[in-house]
This record gives C-alpha cells, structure tokens and sequence, in this order.
C-alpha cells in the first residue's frame, strides 16, 4: 500500500469511497509481492498496480463491484482459475488479492497511520481476510511497536496477532499469517493480512568518489535512504552527491559507530565502502563487519582485497566475522563504468537478500522464484 497511501488518503480526507486491492499472497512466478496495491477512485481513476498490468481489469470491475456492495473480497486468480487467461495472468503464477472499500468509516484510523509512516515510526495495518464467521472478515487492527488499536475480536486473537505482526515489522516484512478461530498458532480458519510500514531501509556509502555518486542514485530508485560520508570536505558536499538523502563529513568508523550506537543501524542496513584506502577502510570494515547489518561490500582490486584481509587479521578479526565481506564488490557483469558498477552492487545486494545465484535465467530452469 506505499505506493497508493497518499493518494488514498487525499481520497479519504475528501469524503471519498475507493475501491483498494492489495496483494496478501503470492505463489510461483507472480509478478507483484505481498501489499502491492491498487485504488479505484469513485472517478474511475486507477492508481497503482497489483500484477503488473496481468489481472488489473478484472481487480478494476471487482473493486468497482466491492465498493457498490460494500463486502470485502478476497480472490484468486491464476494458473488454477479457469479464467486466467482471460484475465491475463499467463505466466504461471497464483496471486491473492484482498479487495475492499475504503472510507472514513470503514477505516477511521487512516489518519494515523498516514502520520506515523511520515513521520518515519513504524506501524503495521492487520486485517482479517478470511475467517469461518463471514462476520469478521474486514476487522482490522492497527500495531505499533508500543501499542495497539482495535481488536480483531477477542483479546486472546489480538495478543497473539500483535505479537506476530511486531516481529513482522521488526524486519521490514509484509504477508499473511493463518490462526485458529481464537487465535491459536497451529490452528486454522482466521487469516490476516499485515501491511507493514517500515522506515526505508539505509544504505551508507563510504568514500565521496564517482562510484558514490552512482551508487547514491541506484541506492534510491531501489528505495533506499542513501547517507555517502567521507573525512574530507572538500569532496563531501551537497552538490557532488545530489542523489544522496544525506551528505556527512566524518571520519567513516566514527559515523557508523555513533548511529549503531545511536540505534539507526539494523538488520537491513547496506553498507557499501568504496574508498579503497587503509586508513579508512580497515577501522570502518572492523565496526561494520561486528554490526547486525544486511550488507557489507568493500571495493578494490584482488591484491587490495588479500592487503586488506591480512591488516583485518592483524587486528583481531576473525574468519566469520571476515566471511561476511563482500570484496572484491558486486557481481561479475564486466562493469566498467560508475554507472555499470553500482548495477553490480545492487544486483548482489538483491541477490543475497533474496538467494538468487546471479546466473542467466536463460540458461537455467525450474522457478524462478524462490519463494
């Protein structure tokens, strides 16, 4: 629901009923993840996609049809529906679609959590999408990490859910999680849906060079919070790295300690170190590589890379701690350029985020998903 929340908060504040569809699960090769979302307007405006363009018509008609009956939806398209070619979804994967309507009463707490994901505290919507009692399908509570508001029923449903949906927003993640009619864990028939906010994850690049200023751009489009620090001002600056959230002139080990210690460091931070130099490098990968960290990647040639190992041993760190750098940096596409390097540092950033091997999909078979 990032995608569509201000323009479905635009809507609300006006008095508007919309049409919002959300992805809750995802199998084989669909083509959205969990809480892509799309809005229907009382226009006929759309905003957003939840397949890529696949099943978009008929999610249209549906929340068209949702909006004047005011009963949540939660349908299915794909390889099993005898109607999925009709509706697109050609290419072999299975999406489950939450469809509701969308006002002031509906949801009155839209408000706030419009204002928390402003304001960068992190909040997770739950919803119950499917249960045995028709009834309590649309209930929704809203989880903080300090508190909650509303109830999905009983308060024996809501501890256990909010217990899981914390640990849900903890790590940035958003799905369907399934329970007993009273929120037994190993149970069935209740399933909710977490749509969880999360502060964008950060990436800190090290060293105020071209390569920084490429990686600051990709680092955004991928939806990063993008710091580049570097010890020198004369090349820190504003203007070289217009890309970047935030331009800090520090001492790089010093930085990164201050905001692990500070807590604005976590398991999905990057951390990308191009700087290539000793004096900088080795006491900035001693913090980083001791840190609850997504990623960290060090650039530098193959004699670089054994220099730096060796002065990391010599120091004291040991060959766990080393095993978690990446260096030399990136994947092997040949990159030659700023631009094709920060492609080869995103792609294994990706790729380890999410198991992919880094090969040709062309030249391989199977799923292309994992999961």
């Amino acid at each position: 629901m990032h995608d569509v929340l201000d323009e479905l908060y635009k809507r609300w504040a006006e008095g508007e009923a919309v049409g919002l569809g959300t992805v809750v699960s995802t199998f084989s090769s669909a083509p959205r993840a969990p809480g892509a979302a799309m809005l229907v307007g009382e226009d006929g405006e759309v905003v957003g996609s939840v397949s890529g363009g696949c099943v978009e018509g008929a999610v249209y008609e549906l929340a068209q049809e949702v909006v004047a009956e005011r009963n949540p939806v939660l349908q299915r398209y794909g390889v099993s529906d005898n109607d999925a070619f009709a509706v697109g979804l050609t290419c072999g994967g299975i999406i489950d679609i939450y469809v509701e309507r969308v006002d002031k009463n509906t949801m009155p707490e839209l408000e706030e959590v419009v204002d928390s994901v402003h304001k960068g505290q992190p909040v997770a919507v739950v919803t119950v999408i499917e249960h045995a009692d028709a009834g309590r399908i649309g209930r929704r509570m809203i989880v903080w990490p300090d508190r909650t508001k509303g109830t999905l029923g009983t308060s024996r449903i809501d501890a256990a859910v909010a217990d899981d949906a914390r640990g849900l927003l903890a790590t940035g993640r958003t799905g369907t999680l399934h329970y007993g009619l009273e929120g037994e864990r190993r149970g069935e028939g209740m399933s909710v849906f977490v749509n969880a906010f999360e502060p964008a994850p950060r990436m800190l690049v090290f060293g105020a060079i071209d390569f920084a200023a490429a990686m600051a751009r990709m680092g955004g489009y991928l939806g990063f919070q993008v710091t580049v620090c570097d010890a020198r001002p004369v090349f820190a600056t504003a203007s070289r790295f217009p890309d970047a959230d935030e331009v800090v002139v520090d001492w790089p080990h010093r930085y990164l300690r201050a905001e692990a210690e500070a807590g604005r460091i976590d398991g999905r931070t990057v951390v990308a170190v191009l700087t290539h130099d000793p004096k900088f490098d080795v006491p900035l990968l001693e913090v980083a590589l001791r840190l609850d960290v997504g990623y960290v990647g060090a650039m530098g040639s193959r004699r670089t890379h054994e220099d730096r190992l060796a002065r990391l041993r010599e120091i004291g760190m040991t060959e766990e701690e080393l095993a978690r750098l990446s260096s030399p940096i990136g994947l092997d596409l040949g990159a030659r350029t700023p631009e094709e390097t920060a492609v080869s540092i995103a792609a294994e950033i990706i790729a380890l985020r999410w198991g992919g091997g880094g090969q040709r999909l062309a030249e391989m078979s199977g799923r292309i998903h994992a999961s």
